[in-house]
């Protein structure tokens, strides 16, 4: 019975230990996702007073540049890197991109914001800020799905705006192809660029073309194929 009680108490141990590390990990999450937070704010703040100063000499087309160019020259030796002639263009672009404060998302770090005001399409962008948003995408998950064309791939399946309800989670899925995403695997299964798929067209396709591929794979001479040889070659040795 003593035994038993030992054991029990260390079970409790170990499961209050955990829950104590969970804590502390979820408080640093918090704390870095805080910091990225205020750095975009600063951004913006940034890019605010860069405008508005930069309005004010408008009459020459190159104040803009000057200004920024001279800011950056001041600034950079004091706090580094992060305020570069670059950096304090991104900032300006942006505040013109994102003029209202209340409509920048916390979720989202500088970087990937970097990424969004580079996006010139307004849906585009506000698909792709959607999207990282509900799927938690990091900043090179961000890039990746961007230079892979995911917005303009489903648009080629898809209206825009079921597209961009379905990424701001205002209207959920209704046909399987609207989870196969890649208009390639739909030439694969012949079928044409629609709104619309009932799933038993996708089965029916699906069990088409591979009765087609098996039935062209047995029946194409064996040595006509590289493959082929291989699979002899293999068949030799066993």
């Amino acid at each position: 019975m003593e035994n038993k009680g030992m054991a029990e108490q260390k079970k409790n141990l170990s499961s209050f230990i955990q829950e104590i590390k969970e804590i502390i990990l979820s408080s640093r999450a918090n704390a870095v996702r805080s910091v990225d937070f205020c750095r975009v704010q600063m951004y913006w703040q940034m890019g605010k007073r860069i405008f508005e100063e930069e309005q004010q000499g408008k009459e020459r087309a190159d104040y803009g540049s000057y200004l920024i160019k001279n800011l950056a020259k001041e600034i950079q030796p004091e706090f580094g890197s992060g305020f570069s002639y670059r950096q304090l263009a991104f900032c300006r672009q942006f505040y013109k991109t994102y003029p209202i404060m209340n409509a920048v998302r916390s979720q989202l770090n500088w970087t990937q914001y970097r990424l969004l005001i580079q996006i010139d399409n307004e849906d585009k962008r506000s698909y792709y800020e959607h999207e990282a948003v509900n799927n938690c995408w990091t900043a090179r998950e961000l890039e990746r799905q961007v230079n892979s064309s995911l917005y303009e791939r489903l648009l080629l399946s898809n209206d825009k705006e079921s597209v961009l309800a379905v990424a701001r989670k205002e209207r959920i899925p209704q046909s399987p192809k609207e989870v196969i995403k890649d208009p390639m695997v739909l030439e694969f299964l012949g079928l044409k660029s629609q709104s619309s798929y009932y799933e038993k067209d996708l089965e029916s396709s699906i069990i088409t073309n591979l009765q087609e591929f098996l039935l062209e794979l047995l029946c194409k001479p064996l040595h006509n194929s590289s493959y082929a040889n291989k699979f002899i070659m293999q068949s030799d040795l066993n």
